[in-house]
């Protein structure tokens, strides 16, 4: 029998402040230092779903929605949402607040896929997740269209080179 776990078993929070030098001219954070943020807690959520290391593999979608600023606190939240043979897709949500008004917004959400690897860098098996809220049980049904569109991507860009 397949072994399964509960989506809440990987989930992960993390919380930064967002600092003068995370940010660019326009006083935002850069987008590249979220990608890097949501790169570290994907894999931190994929090694607690699957007990292996992980890799990624691919960030499908990154959805960036607003800015955070300087003096920002920066909560990121990631979850399990579907698995694959050795693979796991990866929901990650990033919210800023506001320390003086308490004010939260939606900075940034996006899907990643991670790959558990034995000690020897091999792709490993990983257990089923089972979905729990409504948003993950959303976010489950929907996961192999994303995996048909993500082959079509990867078959697309190897015509190109």
């Amino acid at each position: 029998m397949e072994k399964r776990i509960s989506a809440s078993i990987s989930r992960t929070v993390q919380t930064r402040l967002v600092l003068p030098p995370d940010t660019n001219h326009m006083g935002t954070i850069f987008g590249g230092t979220v990608l890097a943020y949501i790169d570290e807690i994907a894999a931190i959520t994929a090694m607690k779903h699957s007990g292996r290391a992980v890799v990624t593999a691919s960030i499908d979608t990154v959805n960036f929605l607003s800015s955070a600023t300087v003096g920002n606190v920066l909560h990121l939240e990631g979850v399990v949402i579907s698995t694959g043979r050795t693979s796991m897709e990866v929901y990650v949500k990033a919210e800023c607040q506001n320390i003086e008004t308490t004010e939260k917004t939606l900075t940034t959400t996006a899907i990643l896929t991670m790959v558990a690897v034995d000690e020897k860098g091999k792709p490993t098996p990983v257990p089923a997740v089972v979905p729990e809220s409504e948003k993950e049980k959303q976010l489950f049904k929907s996961a192999q269209d994303r995996k048909q569109q993500r082959m079509k991507i990867n078959e697309f860009a190897k015509e190109l080179v």
